[in-house]
């Protein structure tokens, strides 16, 4: 599967790891589960589902020693959405629309007058009160779309008019007919969407993506336009790595995140134990204490990878006059002060030969010592499970639009990059 094959499929949380997890098991991966013991072999290749919306990739060496260095990558799964809420029907004379709340940090007016898909998962009634009916869903067309007040109506758009999410953002799903039934159409679109009666839908996680498919464009069609590149591009990377490096030198762990974009604060997020709880297991499972997790850790370092901003043509001024990025200028080494990224000047060392022995490109950023800028996952693993920890990723424009633009050159360069540090 290639980058935009992959950035088409996966439109969630849930379809990225479904997606991710089918390539690592075609490449002889074999998977454990949360709620079963780990068995674990020295040589062995592994991929854990976190909830659905994570996962978690391990390789374990030939040779397992007390003195083994643990190597991590991380990214996150999700992106700045629209998701729908659980009772969605909302009438307005004829117009069917949708009841959506925001989710994460969306650049709102990226989602105007786009076609719309929806996609997640949907809990069906089952047998066992315990265990709920799961599927996935994902509208095969376009089914909604967000339409913009004509400039004849609302004069200062072009100033800057604010978006207000209850007001201006409910999608557009289509007309009421007469002998229609007012209360669910939803649910019962739903329904017929999967084939079965709506009272077996019990609840649904689903979120309105945009259907515009990836696109190379540019006078040498040196660009990436697509969806979620923030930061399923990192998730590609990743996969990549785990599925062609050499696996020798120490544990090496590759996490994939949900629910970043909204802090992180959940169990399948960085900002919880379930990190160190499932390495923990993996090393109990190879003989090894919590004490040897903790020295494998000592003695490796934690790669956070996430998107970098490059400059923008339009706004340099936002940007510090030296320490820029730009499309297709390579892998970029984040550094902040206040430690909103992850960074260890040993490890940059590290990468920047690496870097050198693989003829790699690689730039080092900094914010504008005004601007505040975003935070990612290194910070938040690196304190859970204490190791060396430097962000990196691919500098790219328009982060948090509903489409995004990075040079495709850096994305090679990233999965390159990676495949050298998990040898």
């Amino acid at each position: 599967m290639d980058l935009l094959e992959y950035l088409e499929k996966t439109v969630t949380p849930y379809h990225c790891v479904r997606e991710t997890k089918q390539e690592l098991l075609k490449a002889g991966f074999l998977e454990l589960s949360l709620t079963e013991p780990f068995s674990v072999l020295p040589g062995g290749k592994y991929v854990i589902s976190l909830y659905e919306t994570g996962l978690l990739m391990v390789t374990i060496p030939k040779e397992i020693t007390k003195q083994m260095p643990l190597t991590m990558a991380v990214a996150h799964t999700d992106a700045p959405c629209l998701r729908v809420k659980p009772k969605a029907e909302l009438l307005s004379g004829t117009y069917k629309r949708l009841d959506i709340e925001v989710y994460g940090g969306a650049i709102l007016n990226t989602w105007l007058d786009r076609p719309l898909g929806l996609a997640g998962k949907l809990v069906l009634r089952g047998e066992d009160p315990f265990s709920p009916v799961t599927q996935l869903y994902q509208s095969e067309q376009p089914l909604l779309t967000v339409p913009n007040l004509a400039i004849h109506l609302n004069r200062e758009v072009n100033r800057g008019a604010e978006l207000k999410p209850q007001r201006d953002l409910l999608p557009l799903f289509g007309l009421s007919g007469k002998e229609e039934a007012k209360e669910e159409y939803f649910r019962e679109f739903l329904a017929k969407e999967i084939h079965v009666k709506k009272e077996d839908i019990l609840d649904y996680d689903l979120t309105v993506y945009c259907m515009e498919k990836p696109c190379m464009l540019g006078a040498e069609r040196e660009f990436l336009s697509s969806p979620r590149l923030d930061n399923q591009v990192s998730c590609y990377a990743i996969l990549e790595a785990m599925l062609h490096g050499g696996h020798q030198r120490g544990v090496q762990v590759g996490v994939l995140y949900d629910h970043e974009e909204i802090g992180s604060r959940s169990k399948q997020g960085a900002d919880s134990l379930l990190t160190e709880q499932v390495l923990k297991r993996i090393f109990h499972a190879l003989g090894l204490s919590g004490s040897e997790l903790s020295l494998a850790a000592a003695k490796g370092f934690l790669l956070s990878v996430d998107g970098a901003h490059a400059v923008h043509p339009n706004r340099t001024e936002q940007y510090d006059p030296v320490n820029r990025a730009y499309l297709n200028g390579g892998v970029v080494f984040k550094e902040n002060a206040s430690q909103r990224y992850a960074f260890d000047s040993e490890v940059f060392g590290t990468l920047q030969m690496l870097c050198e022995k693989a003829s790699l490109p690689f730039q080092k950023f900094a914010n504008h010592s005004d601007v505040l800028g975003g935070s990612t996952l290194g910070p938040m693993v690196s304190s859970l499970l204490p190791m060396r920890a430097v962000d990196l990723g691919v500098p790219m424009l328009a982060m948090h639009s509903a489409r995004e633009l990075m040079g495709i050159s850096d994305a090679k360069t990233l999965e390159a990059l990676l495949t050298e540090v998990f040898i």
